[in-house]
């Protein structure tokens, strides 16, 4: 259970923005940013909208996730670090409303994106997003309890983070974004995963049924697994026709550490660890999978 430690306001806020999560929302926009460019097509204002709408939305979904989970009492088993809401320093409502705000911020870039482009059909998409941030822990049937987490993150910030970045500046859609967004949607999943995995006790007393809840430890890890490996199977044929994508196997680095801690972690504080090596093998992956679309045109 989580304890109520004397923590400065502005610490909680800062905690509960997860910052630690917006890697996963920045490697996608720099795929995307790289597909367009590839094909010389790279339009910084679109380009710029396209991170504030991702930046905007995580931190949203971040502060929407600790109102609804502290509400439910699914907070009252935390053994990390205090939220907002369950240690009770802030009134609920508060949060809400931040939460609110930075959806709205999300909103109005999404907004300018459409006024610019005039593809009007991608409000539908930014609508989808924003109930998908919402309804992950909130509302009386939040999927995120029903394990449906990973699915929903591998969607909204991997294949539509990534193609919708590439697809507001190229006009159309680009098999390069849709494979790169796969790849980064695995490991946006895997990270989900892994703080599943660490909660897993927790969350069953809380009675979250994470998919980790759902398959159990065992075979979580192996899902987890899969996840950060897989990437490097969809990366492989690239470096033969972007060769600067090949940078993006330094993420590897970052993956072996992450694979051999969980396969042998006992404690939550572990299991954070990985968490953290995931995110920004995430955005390692990302930046030189982009910076390598994005050369092709240049001399390297």
């Amino acid at each position: 259970m989580a304890k109520n430690k004397k923590v400065s306001p502005a610490k909680l806020w800062v905690e509960g923005a997860r910052l630690r999560t917006l890697p996963l929302a920045i490697a996608p926009v720099l795929i995307g940013w790289g597909a367009a460019a590839s094909v010389q097509s790279f339009k910084l204002p679109l380009a710029i909208l396209a991170l504030a709408v991702a930046l905007f939305l995580q931190i949203g979904v971040n502060y929407a996730n600790d109102y609804s989970d502290g509400v439910r009492g699914t907070d009252e088993f935390r053994v990390g670090p205090l939220r907002l809401t369950g240690s009770k320093s802030v009134r609920p409502e508060l949060v809400k409303y931040v939460a609110f705000a930075f959806f709205g911020l999300a909103a109005l870039a999404g907004l300018a994106i459409v006024l610019i482009t005039g593809f009007w059909w991608l409000l539908a998409v930014g609508a989808a997003a924003i109930v998908a941030a919402w309804f992950y822990t909130g509302g009386k049937s939040p999927y995120g309890y029903a394990g449906l987490g990973e699915i929903a993150v591998f969607l909204f910030f991997g294949l539509v983070a990534t193609m919708g970045t590439a697809y507001i500046q190229l006009g159309y859609f680009d098999p390069n974004s849709l494979f790169g967004g796969a790849a980064i949607g695995l490991f946006a999943a895997a990270v989900l995963m892994i703080n599943n995995i660490r909660d897993i006790d927790q969350d069953v007393l809380a009675g979250k049924r994470t998919l980790a809840v759902k398959v159990g430890k065992k075979w979580a890890k192996a899902y987890y697994f899969a996840m950060i490996w897989l990437p490097f199977a969809i990366l492989l044929p690239f470096p033969f026709l972007y060769p600067a994508t090949f940078f993006a196997w330094l993420s590897i680095f970052l993956v072996l550490p992450a694979t051999l801690i969980a396969s042998t972690a006992k404690t939550p504080r572990e299991l954070i660890l990985v968490l953290k090596l995931t995110s920004f093998a995430a955005l390692t992956f990302g930046v030189f999978f982009g910076y390598g679309l994005a050369v092709v045109n240049f001399a390297l």
